[in-house]
């Protein structure tokens, strides 16, 4: 009874497009800080997990830090890849304010992992002065793969970490636009996992997940540079969150959805007109 049809669903995206890219900057930096370290608490508890059992119980407790930010309606720039451009080509907002909300979006989310990152070393390590133990391990292994485990096989490895990150944000704009799909909150936790699990247990590229596990690693001594970094993983990764999240997830569900969502909308203003016609005759 909770189930929220698909024509109305796509409705609901652009709304959270347009809504999402008119907040106040401080708003948008605010809550994409809290995205920020969610995402990365959330990985810290997957290595955990990872490193204590098997990859799949890892992967199985990741979500926790994306149901989060859903419920509490934070700001994920990976997620807006798929609803703002809708708004836009809605024409309930501008491409400049799109594109600014990207930015901003961008930069809280970087914050936020960042601080995380510092603050998990300083108690893991104790400000340097001892080693990190199996998990600052782990994450050091995980900063080196996707860095230079990338570059190392040159054009090939960069075009791969483009496509894992295509595929990583095809199931995480899903678990966006699913979450939209019931009013319970046991049904947005539930619907929103699925995605999450599904990209996090195949290791696609996640570019907020990695502002927090590459330069967490390079505090924990993994032999990575800025550039390394930037140039093997972020920028490319980024690009391609947005192709998968644009292409996959938003503009797929609103080619095939568009014509019904429309459809709703003039039915709705139908009855809209009846109810006020019948009102004035009385």
């Amino acid at each position: 009874m909770n189930s929220i049809k698909p024509a109305e669903i796509l409705s609901t995206m652009i709304q959270a497009g347009a809504t999402k890219a008119s907040l106040p900057v401080r708003d948008l930096l605010l809550r994409s800080m809290l995205s920020g370290a969610l995402l990365g608490i959330s990985t810290t508890l997957a290595i955990t997990a990872t490193v204590q059992s098997i990859p799949l119980v890892g992967a199985l407790v990741f979500p926790v830090g994306f149901v989060m930010i859903v419920l509490l309606g934070l700001e994920l720039v990976t997620g807006n890849f798929a609803l703002l451009p809708l708004a836009v080509m809605e024409r309930k907002i501008p491409l400049g304010k799109m594109l600014a909300a990207f930015g901003w979006v961008f930069l809280g989310n970087l914050l936020g992992s960042l601080i995380y990152a510092g603050i998990f070393w300083a108690g893991q390590s104790m400000f340097g002065q001892v080693a990190g133990g199996p998990v600052a391990d782990k994450i050091v292994a995980i900063a080196q793969l996707k860095t230079t485990g990338f570059s190392d096989h040159g054009w090939a490895g960069i075009a791969a970490a483009f496509c894992r990150a295509v595929l990583c944000n095809w199931m995480v704009c899903f678990g966006v636009v699913m979450a939209m799909s019931t009013s319970s909150t046991s049904g947005k936790i539930l619907a929103a996992w699925l995605p999450i699990f599904m990209f996090f247990a195949q290791g696609f590229e996640h570019a907020v997940v990695n502002m927090f596990v590459i330069p967490c690693g390079m505090l924990f001594g993994a032999k990575v540079t800025l550039a390394d970094w930037w140039l093997s993983n972020q920028l490319v990764v980024t690009l391609g969150n947005f192709t998968g999240g644009l292409l996959f997830t938003g503009l797929a569900l609103y080619l095939t959805y568009r014509q019904r969502q429309q459809k709703a909308a003039a039915v709705s203003l139908a009855e809209l007109a009846s109810i006020e016609d019948a009102e004035a005759s009385l």
